[in-house]
């Protein structure tokens, strides 16, 4: 069962580019695995401006494997000293509505 994350981070005044340049190399890491089938940042236009990924894995083990890789690991270390606080994340499952 196909599996979708949002996950939410506010970056630290000032580190908005350096959260890019660090989400750059995970973002297209990511979309290079075999069970992503869609791996997108984005930023919020108002408010808090925050950073925005939008993941869509084929099923739970592909979300597994992401968060074991390389790439993600080097990542979590980078964004940990320019987030501003731990990141809001929501695992989501499709919902069959027939």
């Amino acid at each position: 069962m196909a599996v979708k994350v949002v996950a939410l981070v506010t970056v630290k005044p000032g580190q908005d580019e350096a959260f890019v340049a660090a989400a750059k190399i995970c973002v297209e890491a990511s979309r290079a695995e075999p069970g992503v089938l869609h791996y997108e940042l984005w930023q919020e236009g108002e408010g808090e401006r925050r950073f925005v990924f939008n993941e869509l894995y084929v099923d739970d083990a592909a979300v597994q494997q992401h968060m074991a890789s390389d790439h993600f690991k080097a990542f979590g270390l980078a964004a940990r000293d320019l987030a501003a606080a731990r990141p809001t994340i929501i695992v989501t499952h499709p919902v069959d509505i027939g």
